[in-house]
């Protein structure tokens, strides 16, 4: 698990107060940082062209020029006026080295991108735009500074100074960032860093419920129960999907008659033992309000997804001691809507994903909240963790079920709705990462086969 941060300005700062690392030995230690990568992974003489702007991004991105120049073939191309002192000394170092510049972008082996940084929030020109749209037309390995300039730059890897940044992991952005790698800056990333209240996860953040206790029966990992509803499939791919994770009984609880699968049981009654519910997924009207009621007139901890979060029911949900919500962004907006935080469209949550987040959690601090998305966010009680894992291939319909399924199996089994969130969406996003088949092929079907492997 790795920190995120809004912003790293303070962060340099702490260095410049606590610890006598001024603005040059951290801009040396960034443009080291890339020189090594690029050593690394590519061979001498390579052609690299560094297209710098006018600010600390060029700067960085001049100071990588003069690194390399003597083990590669290098061209700096300025993409804007030189203006702020870090970039004009840095340009006075490599002047002095005869370093060539170019007054278009060169076919090479690889390009970086250095024009803008974190701090740049505006609109490019015309002529900017054009100079980005050529970089990506470029057919050389792309190499961001910090960022991708204006987040418009393709990058096949993103070199990002001292610490992760929240805004990488906005899902409109996923595109443009490629590999991520942190550079230091001439002190270890544990001490740059401060607190934060933002995480990325990975996949050894995952906690499957693995069976270590030999005495045991069916009873000892839990009973989840799942409203079934009026799209009964919707329902049985959870419930499919939380017996392969492990929950020692799911039951589906409807009034309809269906064909199941052997492995799941179906009553019109909640099962005395349950340990934990399901409710949304494939719903409609299956239910009246009164079967609803009764089905949730109860403590058990609840996962909820799908139809739920446009009925009106959602509101007392909300007033329960533990619930985890698995909307997808068009559900999210109407959750915010319900509860009269916030009425945006679809493109204004993905613009502001983290902060509709934390509005939402600020209000409701005992649910947990799984935002899915290209990078799913996991927040709880003032915590947020963001699961950068999330691909394409589960834009399918089902793979949210499988996910509620997941969800639900935890709980039953006694997980906190925090821990049962992170490990189902690790777990969730690991079986469409390690799907052999083509990523358009996806199935909820292949999600649920796959579970066995993880």
């Amino acid at each position: 698990m790795q920190k995120l941060f809004e912003e790293v300005g303070s962060l340099d700062k702490r260095c410049y107060d606590k610890f006598s690392l001024n603005e040059d030995i951290l801009m040396e230690h960034a443009a080291d940082g890339m020189a090594d990568f690029i050593r690394t992974k590519f061979t001498k003489h390579s052609k690299i062209t560094v297209a710098c702007g006018g600010g600390n991004n060029g700067a960085d991105g001049i100071a990588l020029a003069r690194l390399l120049h003597k083990d590669f073939e290098v061209s700096i191309f300025y993409a804007k006026e030189v203006k702020s002192p870090m970039a004009l000394l840095q340009q006075k170092r490599v002047k002095s080295l005869n370093i060539p510049t170019c007054q278009e972008i060169k076919e090479c082996d690889i390009l970086v991108d250095a024009i803008v940084g974190t701090g740049f929030n505006g609109e490019f020109d015309e002529r900017l735009s054009q100079i980005i749209q050529d970089m990506n037309l470029s057919k050389a390995y792309k190499i961001a500074c910090d960022v991708p300039s204006g987040y418009k730059f393709y990058a096949d890897t993103t070199l990002t100074m001292g610490a992760l940044k929240k805004d990488m992991f906005l899902d409109k952005h996923k595109d443009f960032v490629g590999d991520i790698k942190v550079l230091d800056l001439g002190i270890s990333r544990e001490i740059y860093e401060g607190e934060t209240s933002w995480y990325l996860l990975d996949f050894e953040d995952m906690k499957l419920p693995f069976r270590d206790k030999k005495d045991s029966h069916k009873g000892s990992f839990g009973h989840l129960a799942l409203a079934c509803g009026d799209k009964s499939g919707a329902s049985i791919m959870s419930a499919l999907s939380a017996t392969k994770f492990g929950a020692g009984l799911v039951t589906l609880v409807g009034f309809k008659n269906i064909t199941i699968p052997h492995a799941i049981m179906y009553s019109h009654e909640l099962p005395k033992n349950t340990t934990a519910l399901a409710c949304g997924m494939g719903l409609g009207d299956g239910f009246s309000d009164k079967e609803l009621m009764k089905f949730l007139d109860n403590d058990f901890t609840l996962v909820c997804d799908a139809d739920i979060f446009h009925m009106p029911i959602l509101l007392e949900i909300l007033k329960r001691r533990d619930v985890v919500l698995t909307p997808h962004a068009k559900e999210f907006v109407s959750l915010l809507k319900q509860t009269a935080l916030a009425d945006i469209s679809i493109d204004e949550l993905q613009n502001k994903r983290f902060f509709y987040v934390e509005l939402f959690c600020k209000k409701f601090p005992h649910a947990t909240l799984i935002l899915k998305g290209a990078n799913v966010i996991v927040a709880s009680k003032g915590k947020f963790f963001i699961n950068p894992h999330g691909t394409q291939a589960l834009a399918k319909g089902g793979s949210g079920d499988v996910l509620s399924g997941l969800v639900g199996a935890l709980l039953a089994q006694g997980y906190t709705p925090l821990e049962a969130a992170k490990t189902a969406s690790l777990a969730h996003t690991k079986l469409a990462c390690g799907y052999e088949g083509a990523d358009f092929s996806l199935t909820a079907d292949d999600l649920i086969e796959g579970i066995c492997k993880l």
